[in-house]
């Protein structure tokens, strides 16, 4: 029943830590491998490094609810949120304005 979660390559979902910069502020971030890739995939279809990508993100949640109480969380939803929209809709919904 659940082979193919159970299957998967160990390395998906090993962690990596990344250093980066949020506003000015120099800090790490630890995800799994497979948040990762999630993450260069969206930041590459935006044009921008994946430092670039997160730190935005980070202001803009900033201005809309203040410091979120777990942003590797909220990396992680994000990531989630990008591969619904990346299956029920066109690429065109995630085209810049």
């Amino acid at each position: 029943m659940c082979e193919v979660f159970a299957g998967q390559d160990p390395d998906r979902y090993a962690c990596t830590t990344r250093r980066l910069r949020l506003n000015g502020q120099s800090t790490s971030i630890r995800l799994e491998n497979a948040f990762w890739k999630t993450l260069d995939d969206i930041a590459a279809r935006d044009g921008v490094s994946t430092p670039v990508f997160i730190s935005t993100l980070h202001s803009e949640v900033l201005e809309r609810r203040g410091e979120p109480s777990n942003f590797t969380s909220l990396l992680r939803c994000a990531c989630l949120k990008f591969m619904e929209f990346s299956r029920a809709e066109p690429a065109h919904i995630f085209a810049a304005e």
